[in-house]
């Protein structure tokens, strides 16, 4: 048995977890879930039925892990120590890690879905506004290679895939520091492995289905 099972569909964040896979040199099991026809161990795994979601067969127990931020750090905790932040980077590493899963979601799901926040209730949204979410994230990145400065590490799986889907579905603007950093991160080897086998995958659904 691999080491830990993958439960993904390759049109998900699912994408994130297997980049994240790739990076940690983990092996892994991967188990594609049909949105009409989820596999029973798949909902005892994760009862919401969300991918990504991940087993970790660890000795004699199995420990399931969901929500991609977290999936991403655990795995540098069991599997990429290099990949986790050293003691000056912790800040950097979990203030943007979890500012990526909380407010720049919130705020690009908010602008795709055509939520307007208004002003007079800014202070009551997790990220104020979409306009300031996305200047503190580029301020950031603007003057750093990496989240953590000039090293890579997991937390940048999750932020760089944010800004990598943003640009690609024009959720997030068009800038110099958003361009140059997702370029960082797409030049990993890890990134351009996990991408080539969910661009495989994704060929061969749209193909079934063109010929349904």
């Amino acid at each position: 048995m691999a080491e830990y099972t993958f439960y993904t569909h390759p049109m998900s964040r699912g994408q994130i977890v297997r980049w994240a896979l790739h990076e940690a040199n983990a092996q892994y099991e991967q188990v594609l879930v049909d949105w009409q026809n989820r596999p029973e161990r798949f909902l005892e795994a994760n009862p919401m039925g969300k991918v990504p979601t991940i087993v970790h067969h660890h000795g004699e127990h199995d420990h399931v892990v969901t929500e991609a931020a977290a999936i991403c750090h655990y795995l540098a905790e069991m599997n990429a120590p290099d990949l986790l932040p050293r003691e000056h980077e912790k800040a950097d590493y979990f203030r943007w890690l979890l500012f990526a899963a909380g407010p720049l979601e919130q705020a690009v799901l908010a602008k795709v879905m055509g939520w307007n926040v208004p002003q007079d209730r800014e202070s009551t949204a997790g990220f104020g506004n979409y306009e300031r979410t996305i200047d503190a994230l580029d301020a950031w990145l603007a003057e750093r290679h990496f989240v953590c400065g000039e090293r890579f590490t997991m937390a940048d799986v999750y932020v760089g895939s944010a800004v990598d889907w943003g640009l690609q579905f024009g959720s997030i603007p068009e800038r110099d520091a958003f361009r140059a950093y997702a370029g960082r991160c797409s030049g990993r080897a890890a990134y351009q492995a996990g991408k080539a086998i969910d661009g495989k995958l994704i060929a061969e659904i749209q193909a079934r289905e063109n010929q349904a």
